[in-house]
């Protein structure tokens, strides 16, 4: 009976004996033990493939934000180069009519090219080719860079070298319209005034010894008091009474012209007072030797009287 077990066992008011071997019992325990344990082992192993699978989709979520990040910085990058490849065109284009317009206008100014310019992007060198924007999306992207690398470098040398151009370009424009404003180019006398051009720059005989002589100026006949005009931008370098031709007025337009207005009634500058085109330096008169109202007008170049209907343009 030591081997055996007794358990009684009530089902409502009856009882009843269940007898079991110890041997039995300890196997059953035992066996109850390793399941136990068994069942431990596997709760404890899920709930560490449940954590591991969270950190993995949490890993795999982390990378996809990462990736898509740099898909997204990637992207902006093909965009900029884009962008950047269609200004170097847009600016290649500008610096093309930046040249053709210099071009254009040294021609009106009847002056050609400096032969130490060359062409635009050297000299016999090509235009550089127009970029592929679309490349910066393709395969091609590395060798669209490098090609805009070049291009820039020779877009810039084409810029010094267009701004030396325009440059020169001013600085001829610039002596041009110094040298016009200088010249001697219109009537001393307002061409709406009555007038007549009593004796040119031509040999004449003279009023007063009847002798031929040749006259180095023109004389323009018209009323006492009538404005005298300055022919061209200078400086007054005598205003007074000298000899024959009575109260005169000079101007020293520079470039190594000169004119001279004689036989006035009334001097308005004096000298080393600046005057301009169309300002009013004397009144026309008949002081000196004169046979009536009328300005004496010369133009000299370098101390030689020339012919100053040759520069009128009015």
């Amino acid at each position: 009976m030591r081997n055996k077990v007794s358990f009684v066992v009530l089902t409502g008011s009856r009882t009843k004996q269940v007898c079991t071997s110890r041997t039995l019992l300890q196997w059953l325990a035992g066996a109850s033990l390793i399941a136990l344990g068994l069942v431990s082992f596997l709760l404890y192993d899920y709930v560490q493939l449940k954590h591991s699978a969270s950190a993995l989709r949490l890993r795999e979520t982390e990378m996809g934000g990462l990736l898509a990040g740099q898909q997204a910085e990637i992207d902006q990058q093909r965009r900029q180069i884009s962008e950047f490849a269609e200004e170097v065109n847009q600016l290649k284009e500008r610096l093309l009519g930046l040249n053709a317009f210099e071009k254009k206008i040294r021609i009106m100014a009847d002056l050609e090219r400096r032969q130490d310019t060359g062409a635009l992007f050297g000299v016999g060198g090509p235009v550089p080719r127009t970029l592929d924007p679309k490349a910066a999306l393709g395969d091609e992207r590395k060798s669209l860079v490098r090609e805009m690398r070049s291009q820039v470098d020779q877009l810039n040398l084409a810029a010094v070298t267009q701004a030396n151009g325009f440059q020169a370009l001013v600085g001829h424009l610039e002596k041009q319209q110094t040298l016009i404003a200088s010249t001697p180019t219109i009537r001393p006398i307002d061409p709406d005034a009555e007038q007549l051009v009593t004796s040119r720059f031509e040999n004449r005989i003279s009023p007063f010894t009847g002798m031929k002589e040749f006259h180095h100026a023109i004389d323009i006949s018209t009323r006492e008091g009538t404005p005298i005009y300055a022919t061209a931008s200078g400086v007054v370098t005598f205003a007074g009474v000298k000899g024959l031709l009575g109260r005169t007025i000079i101007i020293d337009h520079g470039h190594g012209l000169t004119t001279t207005y004689g036989h006035c009634s009334k001097l308005l500058k004096q000298a080393g007072e600046r005057v301009s085109r169309w300002d009013t330096v004397a009144l026309v008169g008949n002081t000196g030797s004169s046979t009536g109202p009328h300005v004496h007008y010369e133009v000299a170049l370098h101390g030689v009287p020339v012919n100053p209907e040759k520069y009128f343009l009015n």
